[in-house]
């Protein structure tokens, strides 16, 4: 399952193969999002990604539930994961909550869940949560699930600013830089694309200053390398 995730080339893949690592370990659902804080009412701005259904997200979120989870006050104290159970019957909860919470969850069989938390190369702080329903879980699982957690999270942020990277050039810049890369010289880019030579030097000086580069022969490799071509 890790070499699945390993080789993702996109977010849907990342989480088709990070779902079925998580049903490795009976749990059913994986969601990332941007750590909560105590000021924070809803879940839906915070995610990233999920396979939670829909429909428990727009509930979940209409009731402002997220004030009674208890994964919020632990993330603002520590790094370390934390589990939560409903209990075996759903309704012996190991933690402080109202009867319509754990409703909601019961109704969508999320009786328990483990989270860890995860920091991108950025320094900004995210959250990776397992749920389902199944019997606690053991050491050896935790700290495998806590190794999957940060693989697959790293590949969701590499893809992250890929995206981000691949944005900080127009379409004029990166098409340029394309065909740069693929031997063309300004005056057959320019019949390409249809522009003038000079035009395709005025794209390419862009390009160059944008990516904090001094000529074309470095754009080209820093290009390759921060993966805005291939």
């Amino acid at each position: 399952m890790s070499k699945d995730i390993g080789s993702s080339q996109s977010r849907s893949e990342l989480m088709e193969g990070w779902r079925n690592a998580a049903r490795e370990y009976g749990l059913d659902h994986v969601t990332l999002s941007a750590a909560p804080t105590a000021q924070d009412r809803h879940i839906g701005p915070l995610v990233r990604e999920t396979t939670l259904p829909l429909e428990f997200c727009r509930e979940f979120d209409r009731l402002e539930f997220l004030r009674h989870c208890p994964t919020v006050p632990h993330i603002s104290r520590s790094i370390m994961h934390n589990i939560w159970s409903l209990g075996p019957d759903g309704r012996t909860p190991d933690f402080d909550c109202p009867t319509e919470f754990s409703d909601l969850m019961c109704r969508f069989n999320l009786l328990m869940g483990i989270l860890f938390s995860v920091t991108s190369v950025d320094g900004h702080r995210y959250v990776v949560r397992y749920d389902g329903n199944r019997a606690p879980l053991g050491q050896t699982e935790i700290n495998e699930l806590s190794m999957l957690s940060i693989q697959a999270f790293d590949v969701f942020d590499r893809l992250r600013r890929t995206a981000s990277n691949t944005n900080v050039l127009s379409a004029r810049e990166l098409e340029v830089v394309r065909w740069t890369a693929q031997g063309k010289t300004s005056l057959e880019i320019g019949q390409i694309l249809s522009l003038s030579d000079h035009t395709v030097n005025a794209y390419m000086t862009n390009a160059i200053r944008k990516l904090d580069c001094v000529n074309r022969t470095q754009l080209v490799a820093k290009a390759i390398r921060m993966k805005i071509i291939s």
